[in-house]
């Protein structure tokens, strides 16, 4: 597959996947941002904004499970590579600094959403 198939570009605002959908891919931010976002109806809560060289994704093509936030482009002409599952899996076999690279961000998000969550039980 032509690796220009695999990549897409956004406008600010344009929907990449919602909460809830079913995905199998992992997606790194080739150029402007993309922000990931809980809403609820017409309520937006930003989580991270992503830039350059960072990915979202991972936790659906890892655990097959649907997207746990919605991700938007929050950049003109944000670009983003898409990973499916099979060259996700290719990746991770043949790669060990990719698996590693892929755990560390992974124990960095958890880690920052135990700190928000303690934060927020503490304040009540």
């Amino acid at each position: 597959m032509a690796i220009e198939r695999c990549i897409d570009e956004y406008d600010v605002g344009h929907v990449i996947f919602e909460e809830g959908s079913n995905g199998r891919e992992l997606y790194v931010v080739l150029d402007g941002q993309v922000e990931i976002a809980k809403v609820n109806g017409a309520a937006k809560t930003a989580i991270v904004t992503l830039g350059k060289g960072e990915f979202f994704g991972e936790m659906a093509v890892i655990d097959g499970s649907s997207r746990s936030a919605t991700a938007i482009a929050a950049a003109p002409h944000t670009r983003v590579m898409r990973i499916n599952h099979a060259r996700f899996v290719y990746l991770v076999s043949q790669q060990p600094a990719f698996a590693l690279m892929i755990m560390d961000a992974l124990s960095k998000r958890l880690r920052a959403s135990n700190d928000r969550t303690f934060k927020a039980a503490s304040s009540q």
